[in-house]
């Protein structure tokens, strides 16, 4: 508050900043690019560090010549979510197998992903009994759609048809689509 002559004048203050001038920072998901092979390992460092991160990851069979094994699978490889303050940010550059953040062409700050996005994209992998492919090809806006059967059941996204199958998809920003197959008898449209 400025005091100025007879009149006071005020300056409405962001959510985020407290009563006395202290600011404090959103946490907000970013996208770090880690080296090959260190996505569990860095998330490992930064749970430690009290940072909330998360690593897509899901179990899929996979087959050798002579035996099949549950293995956990990179859906994102050298990618990992971090939601953090200005100050977090920082320290999450200071890992060594962490590179940088994720950029829109032409931008210098690193990308936010939306938490509407990251909530919907951690439900899908979470829940669905299905293989969740990530696709960075630039996919037509499908109908906009409502899970009503299964798993997956409250998720809202996209309707789309890849190689001539039904799937529904949740676009995160700047890494493209989640898609899982979906039954049309799953879904209802959304109004």
């Amino acid at each position: 508050m400025k005091l100025t002559s007879e009149r006071v004048t005020t300056k409405v203050l962001p959510a985020h900043v407290t009563g006395n001038g202290v600011a404090l920072s959103k946490k907000r998901w970013l996208v770090a690019q880690v080296r090959i092979y260190h996505e569990k390992k860095t998330s490992e460092r930064l749970t430690k560090m009290g940072i909330e991160n998360y690593v897509p990851v899901q179990r899929k069979t996979h087959l050798w010549s002579d035996r099949r094994k549950q293995i956990d699978h990179i859906v994102i490889p050298m990618k990992i979510f971090v939601r953090v303050d200005a100050q977090e940010q920082k320290d999450v550059l200071m890992l060594s197998a962490v590179s940088r953040y994720m950029v829109l062409h032409g931008e210098s700050a690193p990308a936010v992903i939306p938490d509407t996005q990251m909530e919907k994209f951690k439900f899908m992998l979470d829940y669905s009994e299905e293989a969740v492919n990530m696709s960075n090809t630039p996919l037509s806006p499908g109908e906009k759609v409502r899970v009503i059967k299964g798993p997956l059941r409250g998720l809202e996204g996209e309707l789309v048809t890849l190689n001539g199958k039904t799937k529904i998809a949740v676009r995160l920003d700047m890494l493209g689509c989640a898609s899982v197959d979906m039954p049309v008898g799953y879904i209802e449209r959304v109004v």
